[in-house]
């Protein structure tokens, strides 16, 4: 009696990896250092036991997620381990051939990676194809810009306002504690799809985000004011609340935030609010009354709207629609 189809087999083998994309999901992050599953883009190899002829050379892993080997059509490869994916082409293949042993060696893993941004030598992303600390990343960038600064090399980075940026979130890590002091509690291993950004430290642009119609960066002027930068972005839409803008400045670790009633300025029962270079200006949609409250999604959309326009400028269009976006 003969056993399952190739149409049945393969159905199984979906299951299969689907129930493992689940269970992987359900682990932690960083248990891809045990379990390194594929994913789109991978490069892998194939060949089936004592029958050289039938090997296949850089098969890719496609945007789908799936493989073809031989009469094995439309194999789910991401979310399985290398063993899974053997086993799963085994199970495939075994209408085919006799005594099937699949065997499959990794080309290039390209599809865990992380991205640097700003001022290191190379820009762009990067395969995770192993585990890699936060030096070993910026070394493989090849380092930190530096520049000359009477007759003295300097770095160009703004290691206080650098950050980490996972899940769009800014992780608790002090870049000038560990490359100006050698902090080494501070050299944390990333993870697939973090974003480590170093900011120009020579920048002079402040950026309004929120309630405005074109948020984004300006470049900063003498005399620059909250109400003026307000202005350069188009003003106010009409659901800014006007009466508590938030100013944020300095450190992202540590920002001061000042809260200033653009509606009192305007009515003329106060002056305006004079900006510095790097100031985030974020106008909120709603009423608050805490600037604490308003701090952590005023940082949270300076972080994706950094992190979309650098990564559109710098490594490739993975965001079509940058948040903010560069100055005209």
């Amino acid at each position: 009696m003969r056993g399952p189809g190739p149409f049945r087999r393969a159905l199984a083998a979906a299951c299969l990896c689907l129930a493992a994309s689940v269970a992987v999901a359900a682990d932690a992050a960083a248990s891809w250092r045990d379990r390194y599953t594929l994913g789109p883009g991978d490069i892998l190899s194939f060949s089936l036991y004592g029958r050289p002829e039938l090997d296949r050379n850089d098969v890719f892993v496609r945007p789908d997620g799936c493989i073809d080997y031989l009469q094995a059509h439309n194999i789910p490869a991401a979310g399985l381990t290398i063993d899974e994916l053997r086993a799963a082409l085994e199970s495939a293949l075994a209408d085919s051939y006799r005594h099937v042993q699949v065997m499959i060696a990794p080309v290039e893993l390209r599809s865990k990676r992380y991205y640097m941004i700003g001022r290191v030598v190379d820009n762009g992303s990067f395969p995770m194809d192993q585990p890699i600390t936060l030096i070993e990343a910026v070394a493989r960038a090849r380092g930190i810009e530096t520049g000359l600064f009477e007759q003295n090399t300097v770095e160009l980075a703004d290691l206080p306002r650098s950050m980490l940026i996972r899940d769009g979130r800014r992780m608790p890590v002090d870049f000038a504690r560990l490359f100006l002091h050698g902090d080494l509690s501070q050299n944390v291993p990333l993870e697939p799809g973090d974003y480590v950004y170093l900011p120009s430290a020579n920048t002079n642009e402040v950026y309004i985000l929120g309630e405005v119609a074109q948020p984004g960066i300006s470049g900063f002027t003498t005399n620059m004011t909250v109400m003026g930068a307000i202005a350069l972005r188009g003003g106010f839409t009409p659901g800014a609340f006007r009466q508590r803008v938030l100013v944020v400045r300095g450190s992202l670790g540590q920002p001061e935030r000042f809260v200033v009633d653009t509606a009192a300025v305007v009515a003329g029962r106060q002056p305006d609010f004079a900006l510095q270079p790097k100031d985030i200006v974020y106008i909120a949609p709603r009423p608050w009354r805490y600037a604490e409250d308003l701090l952590d999604t005023a940082v949270s959309t300076f972080l994706q709207g950094m992190t979309s326009a650098w990564t559109s400028k710098f490594v490739g269009p993975f965001i079509n629609e940058p948040v903010l976006p560069q100055p005209k």
